[in-house]
């Protein structure tokens, strides 16, 4: 009795630990996602050898099935998603049968040769997506435009869908006899409702079990009606209403190196424009699905990793006489409503696939030739659905109407015609819009925004009044022949207004790049300046863009020119030019130095009660102070520099500067420069830029004065924190009527 309990007490530990395994998960998405890709790809392999190819069109479903063989095992294995299930997309379904449909040769030649085209296009594909994943550049795929994308979809979906209503055989030309006949109606009308009714089902309930399930029940209503009727299984392989093997046994392999005798490679080298469609719509169908793939499992793919997964399966797919396929969204999010994100599920489904692949021959000639057109049917209004329903509630009309014209380019003209056209569209469609983006990113004058750079009270005051006759531009972006005419209007008006400036500048610090337009009109915009008396600087060229310019202009316009590195020393240069003409006018001297003394007496005043508190704090702070002297250029605080304490400066000036040697602001006398911390992570120095002459108030004094003279102290607090006051306004806030200053620290 013990024993029985004991061996129970297992058996139920044994239960528990398989339930809880992800193997139950895996087993049951896996053969389900394997059920549904067989159906699709059976369906997929008999619609791209029909035709003059139908008498080889279990060969032809051996080619596919192995392909989404290879594809689904290796994928599984090596992608980044656990999970992961892979096939033959129906996008490039159409382009296979476009290459079968116009090659143009016969009976063995032409199988042997489709079979050549297809395999060398899956290892064309395989090559070059490893290429991509092996030299990193998956990002610069990326970034197809979602309309041309859309487009592909949505045109290659309706030929899908015609073409789905072809093979049941319905004659699509309108002057041919119509398809209500009961004889053609017969033959079409089960294959329609059918994909009707699946994609309606899938798009309502979207449960995995609804494709396989169908699948039986259509397969098996079909033949209960064909039974009733009284239709044996060869008549209705006579009549077309059942398929036809046409293979010796197997399905694979499809091809043998005896059939390779009977390749044209003449017809190949012929191909060779739609192999580069297939390869290109290939590629896209890879970023759309793992694009795809990350948006529906809310997880971030190493893209680089998913290119060359693929490329390995695509070129063993190749290699064993297979086609190309790529990652399937649906089946392999429903790995994660499954609970079964495991390779497992993938390597399951891969199984399925070849099972059917070695022992499934004999099931072809159970298949309805309307459960066929029903699957592409199905998978057409998939498409449609993806690429004309739902862009439209997401798109703009613009972007919609680039969707509508590659859908229309498809069905009407083809697919090669339809890649010009959505190229061409797309670069029409880019121009347009960007020529709308202005290459300004603001404006304004030297009165509203100044430099960093400390200046006098009488200076200050002369920037106030003179100002306005600096005018400043900050361009933006890539500039190109489409944008650069809101430039050249912009720059050509200022030159023919009213009050036109004495100093303009144009900054080309955060313009990511230009062409010869560009270059072209400020070239002329330089000239017409020059000409007019109006001085122009340009700040934060890049050498390409000034070695352009300087082939564009006569030596002597481009003498005339001031070139500062970055914004900050181009606005100083507008106030150099602009300070040194007002000083530089004695007509009126007099009465202009008697109007700016009025306007700048409180200034003044402030100003020499600044400095004469300065003053009286250092001559009380001497004992404890330090002095230090500092040549040209050379350090006073920094990463590198010893943390000596505070400075007060005496004379000269120092710019206090960022890691990239930009300059945040200017001390004067009367400043403080504290110590940088080397451990910051944006690392500022303060470097002098005249001889400078200093006071050092070491950590060491500063602390015996907290305890032992602590007025004096806080007389020292007191002044740097109206000099930490007076300085923050200039920085952030209007004053006076203007702007604050542009990039101050």
């Amino acid at each position: 009795m013990k024993s029985f309990h004991r061996h129970l007490a297992l058996a139920d530990g044994l239960r528990a630990r398989i339930s809880s395994s992800p193997a139950l998960p895996a087993l049951s998405a896996g053969i389900t996602a394997g059920l549904g890709l067989l159906a699709a790809q059976v369906a997929f392999g008999i619609f791209i050898f029909s035709g003059a190819l139908a008498p080889y069109s279990s060969q032809g479903v051996g080619l596919v099935l192995f392909g989404n063989f290879a594809a689904c095992l290796l994928i599984a294995l090596g992608g980044g998603y656990r999970g992961v299930i892979a096939g033959l997309s129906p996008l490039l379904v159409l382009v296979m049968a476009t290459i079968v449909a116009t090659m143009k040769t016969d009976g063995e030649t032409l199988f042997a040769t489709t079979a050549c085209v297809l395999i060398i296009s899956a290892v064309a594909t395989g090559m070059c997506c490893l290429l991509v994943g092996r030299f990193r550049l998956a990002n610069l795929l990326r970034f197809i435009p979602y309309p041309v994308a859309g487009g592909f979809v949505a045109g290659i979906g309706g030929a899908v869908f015609l073409a789905a209503i072809s093979l049941m055989g319905v004659n699509l030309d309108w002057r041919a006899a119509t398809p209500l006949e009961p004889v053609v109606l017969w033959t079409w009308l089960p294959g329609l409702a059918y994909g009707i009714a699946l994609y309606g089902a899938m798009k309502r309930w979207r449960n995995p079990l609804i494709l396989p399930t169908s699948v039986l029940l259509a397969v098996g209503a079909y033949h209960l009606a064909l039974f009733t009727l009284d239709i044996s299984g060869s008549e209705a392989r006579a009549a077309g209403l059942l398929l036809i093997s046409t293979a010796q046994g197997n399905l694979w392999p499809a091809l043998w190196p005896a059939d390779l005798a009977h390749v044209d490679w003449t017809a190949i080298v012929g191909q060779i424009p739609n192999m580069v469609a297939l390869i290109s719509i290939a590629l896209i169908c890879v970023i759309m699905n793992v694009a795809g793939l990350e948006v529906a499992v809310d997880e971030d793919l190493d893209w680089n990793r998913e290119f060359r997964t693929t490329g390995v399966a695509s070129i063993v797919a190749g290699f064993g006489g297979g086609t190309v396929a790529t990652i399937v969204v649906p089946a392999s999010l429903r790995s994660k409503l499954f609970h079964a994100t495991t390779r497992l599920t993938g390597v399951i489904a891969a199984c399925v696939i070849g099972t059917a692949l070695l022992f499934g021959d004999g099931m072809l000639g159970l298949v309805p030739t309307a459960f066929v057109g029903g699957m592409l049917v199905f998978a057409g209004l998939g498409m449609l659905d993806q690429g004309l329903v739902k862009s439209r509630e997401r798109l703009p009309g613009s972007e919609y109407a680039i969707i509508l014209l590659i859908f229309v380019a498809i069905i009407f003209f083809g697919l090669l015609e339809a890649v010009a056209t959505g190229v061409v569209a797309t670069l029409v469609f880019f121009a347009v819009r960007l020529s709308r983006v202005n290459p300004i990113e603001s404006s304004f004058t030297a009165r509203e925004r100044q430099s960093n750079k400390s200046r006098s009270v009488p200076d200050r005051a002369i920037l106030l009044a003179e100002g306005d006759r600096v005018q400043v531009y900050r361009l933006q972006g890539y500039i190109f022949f489409g944008s650069v005419s809101v430039l050249a209007s912009r720059l050509r008006n200022s030159l023919d207004g009213p009050s036109q400036p004495f100093c303009l500048m144009i900054d080309f610090t955060d313009v990511s790049g230009f062409d010869f337009s560009a270059v072209n009109v400020v070239a002329r915009f330089v000239k017409q300046a020059n000409a007019a008396g109006v001085h122009v600087v340009l700040s934060g060229m890049s050498e390409k863009l000034r070695f352009g310019l300087e082939r564009n202009v006569t030596p002597s316009v481009f003498a005339e020119l001031w070139l500062e590195p970055n914004t900050d020393l181009g606005l100083e240069r507008c106030e150099e030019l602009i300070i040194a003409a007002w000083k530089a006018d004695t007509a009126t001297m007099g009465q202009r130095r008697t109007s700016l003394l009025e306007h700048t007496i409180e200034d003044l005043e402030r100003h020499l009660e600044r400095q004469v508190r300065f003053e009286d704090l250092i001559e009380a702070l001497r004992p404890w102070l330090i002095p230090r002297h500092y040549a040209a250029k050379e350090l006073l605080a920094g990463p590198n520099v010893p943390r000596e304490g505070l400075q007060l400066l005496l004379s000269g000036h120092a710019s206090v500067r960022d890691s990239a040697g930009s300059r945040l602001r200017q001390c004067r006398p009367g400043d403080a420069v504290w110590p940088t911390d080397s451990a910051a992570d944006t690392k500022t120095t303060v470097i002098a830029d005249e001889p400078c002459h200093t006071m050092l108030l070491t950590p060491g004094a500063q602390h015996w004065l907290e305890k032992h003279e602590q007025e004096l102290t806080i007389e020292l607090y007191r002044y740097m924190f109206a000099e930490q006051f007076r300085a923050e306004p200039d920085k952030d806030l209007p004053q006076d009527g203007t702007a604050g200053r542009e990039d101050s620290a």
